[in-house]
């Protein structure tokens, strides 16, 4: 099985000296292709850290991560990004929608930017299965002050998915969602990651999205615990 994120000891502080918050104490974690991992743990446990370490937009203190046989830790700055692009998604709490771009133009500018060689055709074609997907085709035009919190959190989701990248990292992606849409949003993820091999990790409070997860940890005291998920539901196979 292919692995998609081994990290080592990857500890991360704030701070130096005394005053210096040890956030991450030595977290190992890894995750395969086609695998959806959730964590847990307090606000302020290191959760959106770890998410943000993995997804090369920061660098621990120490420790190592490797996406897909690639040592990021050891890339430069500009390294990092061009890697990012091409092989992570992210899946943000607060949207980062476009407030003057439709929905689907919020899709359609994720892929001009991030996959640049994508012609108009696949482009058209991926927006519309995404927002599809999402149960937003009728919202398609519509501006994200025009959408509900929940409307505009399963943009974004869209979004993401767009991409068709190996890992999506996803921070709170059910939030805002009533039961039974973020059921359903967790159901898709599942099948994308049985059908495509795309691995997930899920940064989230929500405990329906255990029943739709391979793995759960909880983070504690900077250290990851794992525990057994609760039993997968039938709703999501």
């Amino acid at each position: 099985m292919t692995v998609v994120i081994q990290t080592e000891a990857v500890q991360r502080s704030f701070g130096a000296g005394d005053s210096a918050v040890h956030v991450l104490r030595g977290v190992d974690l890894s995750v395969n292709a086609g695998e959806l991992v959730a964590l847990y743990g307090p606000s302020g446990s290191g959760k959106t850290t770890l998410l943000n370490l993995i997804g090369a937009l920061d660098q621990p203190t120490g420790g190592d991560i490797t996406i897909r046989d690639q040592r990021i830790t050891a890339l430069s700055d500009t390294q990092r990004a061009t890697f990012r692009r091409r092989n992570i998604a992210f899946i943000f709490q607060n949207y980062t929608l476009m407030p003057t771009y439709t929905a689907a133009e919020n899709i359609d500018l994720a892929l001009r930017l991030l996959l640049p060689r994508i012609g108009l055709f696949e482009r058209r074609r991926r927006t519309a299965t995404t927002l599809e997907a999402m149960g937003l085709t009728a919202w398609t035009d519509h501006l994200p002050d025009q959408l509900s919190g929940g409307q505009r959190q399963r943009v974004a989701i869209a979004r993401a998915l767009a991409l068709q990248v190996p890992l999506i990292l996803a921070d709170e992606p059910t939030s805002g969602l009533d039961t039974k849409t973020a059921r359903r949003v967790m159901a898709l993820f599942r099948g994308i990651a049985a059908s495509s091999g795309t691995a997930f990790v899920i940064v989230s409070h929500d405990p329906n999205v255990e029943q739709f997860v391979h793995h759960v940890y909880d983070l504690h005291l900077g250290q990851l615990q794992q525990r057994a998920p609760l039993q997968h539901h039938e709703e999501s196979s």
